[in-house]
């Protein structure tokens, strides 16, 4: 027997409500343990705590100024990134001796780990600002290029053929057809790169930073503030989430002409 018409829309609505009952119940556990004293503070503060510290912080302007030196190291990372690897990824995916010189590199790169670099940048470009950006860029670098570069190499042939059939020279081809097709693959190489720019945007301020989220993060834990470290971490969370937000809605509006986005 179906189920009545209300019923099942309750049902789909009920996944969506439930979404939110598990980090609910979370934090109800979390502070209930921190006031009954099962959680020490200086273990870890309870969610009022660190609702509270984060207003003072929010007045104090200590987080707005540490903020927008932390955007602005991963800002600067992230665009000279991933503008290497777009530069990168046409030359490789563009022409074959340019695969054959830079593909090879990109990958034995690709099997370095950013983190393991940090003591030659660190040498190379002491430990000031530079090497903070140094490491973000190197780091968003690679998602940029690996996926523009598969998405220039993945364009479908019978397109090509196709342009090349109206008499579409390589300049127009690639303008017209070459590019638009690997759209896609840029803009998820775009996303990867956000993320990894954030995680290596706390990373990096671990780096003898005197400004940032990094710098409050070090204060707090030679304080034993572990207040402010968890409202830093969910700044940290709210950077690489709004970056996200930011690079779909670009999805949306560039690629409105691709089936899948639109089903989806």
């Amino acid at each position: 027997m179906p189920l009545p018409t209300h019923a099942r829309s309750t049902l789909r609505r009920d996944p969506l409500q439930s979404r939110w009952l598990s980090p609910l119940l979370l934090l109800l556990v979390w502070e209930g343990l921190c006031r009954l004293g099962v959680i020490p503070a200086h273990t870890l503060a309870a969610p009022s705590s660190v609702g509270s510290t984060l207003a003072q912080m929010i007045g104090s302007g200590d987080l707005p100024i540490n903020l927008a030196v932390s955007l602005r190291r991963a800002i600067l990372g992230l665009i000279i990134g991933a503008t290497v690897g777009v530069a990168l990824a046409l030359a490789a995916g563009l022409a074959r001796r340019g695969d054959a010189w830079i593909d090879p590199l990109v990958q034995v790169k690709r099997t370095i780990p950013v983190v393991a670099l940090t003591p030659l940048f660190i040498i190379w470009f002491g430990i000031g600002e530079t090497t903070k950006i140094a490491l973000i860029a190197f780091a968003a670098m690679l998602p940029v290029y690996i996926n523009l570069h598969a998405g220039i190499r993945g364009v479908d042939v019978r397109l090509m053929d196709a342009a090349r059939s109206f008499g579409l020279g390589r300049a127009a081809l690639i303008r017209e057809v070459v590019l638009p097709g690997a759209l896609p693959a840029l803009l998820t190489g775009l996303r990867y790169a956000l993320s990894i720019s954030v995680l290596m945007l706390v990373f990096a301020e671990q780096i003898n930073a005197s400004a940032g989220l990094g710098y409050l993060i070090n204060n707090a834990r030679d304080a034993m503030r572990t207040d402010i470290i968890v409202v830093c971490l969910l700044v940290y969370a709210l950077l690489g989430l709004t970056g996200d937000a930011l690079v779909r809605a670009i999805e949306t509006r560039t690629l409105a002409w691709c089936p899948a986005l639109v089903e989806a």
